[in-house]
């Protein structure tokens, strides 16, 4: 029986249906992890046809090799300069310190992330806000710095935007074996993002406003996947 995470409800209604979110619980995730063996783990015995499974973009990064510890990050000096100007926000540190700016660099391209630097300072002027990751694009906005509330190893890791998300979504839904969507999601207290599926726009973008209040939590809860289900019409 799936318990929901500290603060979180298991059920939404959206657009008069009701649906189930299931957190799947897994130890903590690897670089020498295969994705493969944690989902038929983990997922498995949960999983039913019709479901729609999603996996955080940040498992998926982390066993590509896409995460990287502090100390191996060596920040340029425009690093430095550029993330003195960041907002912060309370769900993550963003590209608001040097080694995360500095991975934006090199993910992006210097030329890039300057022109988005650029047009975010004038448009700022005029009350304007989000431009910088407009331009940028989904790399930057994708970069996960380490904070207090991520589980060790992670609270000192920055880790970016998983590689073709599109065709790791296809080679879960093999590896399952079952007729169910699979999608890799970035999701966080303020919003929810599909990265890549084997579904449509259409079902993508009601899988973001399911996961829109965040189910799985921010913190230290160990659940990087889980199980939309549709239960029934909302009364």
């Amino acid at each position: 029986m799936s318990t929901p995470n500290e603060g979180k409800q298991l059920t939404i209604s959206v657009s008069g249906v009701e649906y189930q979110r299931i957190p799947i619980k897994t130890h903590t995730v690897m670089p020498d992890d295969d994705l493969s063996e944690v989902v038929i783990k983990y997922a498995t015995p949960v999983l039913e046809d019709g479901d729609i499974f999603f996996i955080t973009e940040k498992i998926v990064a982390i066993i590509q090799g896409r995460s990287y510890s502090l100390d191996e990050i060596k920040p340029r000096k425009l690093a430095v300069f550029l993330s003195k100007y960041v907002t912060k926000t309370s769900y993550g540190i963003g590209l608001g310190i040097p080694e995360t700016m500095e991975m934006a660099l090199r993910e992006c391209g210097t030329p890039r992330i300057l022109f988005a630097a650029g047009v975010a300072a004038v448009t700022k002027l005029f009350g304007r806000k989000g431009d910088f990751y407009r331009i940028a694009g989904d790399l930057a906005r994708g970069i996960d710095g380490p904070t207090q509330g991520t589980i060790p190893p992670y609270n000192q890791r920055v880790v970016l935007v998983p590689r073709n998300p599109d065709g790791v979504s296809q080679d879960v839904r093999r590896v399952l074996g079952k007729d169910v969507a699979v999608m890799i999601v970035d999701i966080n207290d303020f919003g929810g993002n599909v990265l890549g599926s084997t579904s449509d726009k259409a079902q993508e973008r009601l899988v973001a406003e399911i996961l829109s209040d965040n189910p799985l939590g921010q913190g230290h809860q160990s659940t990087p996947m889980g199980i939309i289900r549709p239960l029934r019409a909302a009364v």
